[in-house]
């Protein structure tokens, strides 16, 4: 695939990314296509609808040389019932723009390396809260629905979103609970997710239950998408006890795009949030995960993955070598999957 940035860069700027694998940890594309979202189609969200979403498509994710992304399945938790379904019906819409062309499902990083070969877009499937899972009559059942969902692709599991659920207690929301943490169901997924090669991520955790999840040692852990305690003090953000825990487990830790939770509203503000992860984890655990897509209104210059580049541009103005940008951008995030490779059998077949 031919890339052409849309932006001016310097030549450094635009060999560095010409050359690179970015991939982003967590959209939240995939509600939108399962409601008939035109993904072929390049958009251009008024303000107001940028707002919430409309930041992603399969031209802009060309413009911006993408080489893969996660595809969060989120599904509303108030009530739970349905929840599974829902998920299931996200996967279906992701496998139809998949035969459609709009990108390859893809689970590893020998298989989204194959994409890039073949100039196509790797997708990669996470479950955005563990109320997806449901509660059930026992622990068993909620086992297999969990095995249902790696069966068909999915590479990653976050235990909590904004409200409580069966497995543990979010960082704020609906049920919040400092003094809590992973219930023994979220505990048993932790242990399921390890055997079932499905990657743990504490994004939206509360701190008792991020480290609740790290005793167990599920394996390389992962935050998809977060900012920084020690540079934005924010409930939504980790402090360096945790990305040292995470660091420490072989894992990484994607940088969110969003204004409310890096504490300004340009691309200095990212830029700092993933110097303190540098300096702080090394650059074997820095990443990317915007949140485009997620009813957020990302940072001005990462509006969509067709300003991705800038970040590049960024990233070299504040002193970070070539090599690290490329880490940052998507090597580390296939270091991840070749040390956490799904163990399931995958099966278009729904189990709920």
């Amino acid at each position: 695939m031919t890339w052409t940035p849309k932006i001016p860069l310097s030549d450094e700027a635009r060999a560095v990314h010409a050359a690179a694998i970015p991939i982003d940890l967590h959209t939240d594309t995939v509600k939108f296509i399962s409601r008939g979202y035109d993904f072929f189609a390049e958009h251009d969200p008024s303000w107001m609808v940028r707002r919430f979403g409309g930041h992603v498509d399969l031209p802009r994710l060309r413009a911006g040389n993408m080489a893969g992304l996660f595809f969060g399945i989120w599904t509303f938790p108030k009530p739970e019932v349905g929840c599974l379904a829902e998920a299931h019906r996200q996967i279906d819409a992701l496998e139809k723009a998949s035969a459609a062309g709009a990108f390859r499902i893809c689970r590893s990083a020998e298989e989204i390396v194959a994409c890039r070969q073949a100039g196509e877009v790797a997708a990669l499937i996470g479950i955005e809260g563990g109320h997806s899972l449901e509660r059930g009559e026992n622990s068993r059942v909620v086992v297999e629905r969990l095995q249902s969902l790696g069966q068909r692709g999915v590479r990653y599991l976050g235990l909590l979103h904004f409200s409580r659920n069966a497995l543990g207690v979010p960082a704020m929301g609906l049920g919040q609970d400092a003094s809590q943490g992973l219930t023994p169901l979220g505990c048993e997924i932790v242990d399921a997710c390890r055997e079932f090669g499905i990657l743990v991520d504490l994004a939206h955790i509360n701190r008792k239950g991020f480290f609740d999840a790290v005793a167990r040692k599920p394996g390389p852990l992962l935050v998809s998408h977060t900012g920084v305690v020690g540079v934005t003090p924010h409930w939504r953000n980790i402090d360096d006890e945790q990305i040292h825990a995470v660091a420490d487990s072989g894992g990484v830790i994607g940088v969110i795009f969003a204004p409310q939770f890096v504490g300004r509203d340009d691309l200095d503000g990212v830029v700092a949030h993933l110097l303190h992860l540098l300096k702080i984890a090394g650059d074997d655990a820095v990443a990317l995960g915007s949140d485009w897509d997620g009813f957020i209104r990302p940072t001005k210059g990462l509006a969509s993955p067709a300003e991705l580049p800038n970040l590049t541009e960024a990233l070299l103005r504040a002193g970070v070598s070539a090599a690290t940008v490329h880490k940052i951008l998507g090597e580390n995030v296939l270091r991840l999957l070749r040390a956490a490779p799904p163990k399931l059998a995958v099966s278009s077949q729904q189990n709920t």
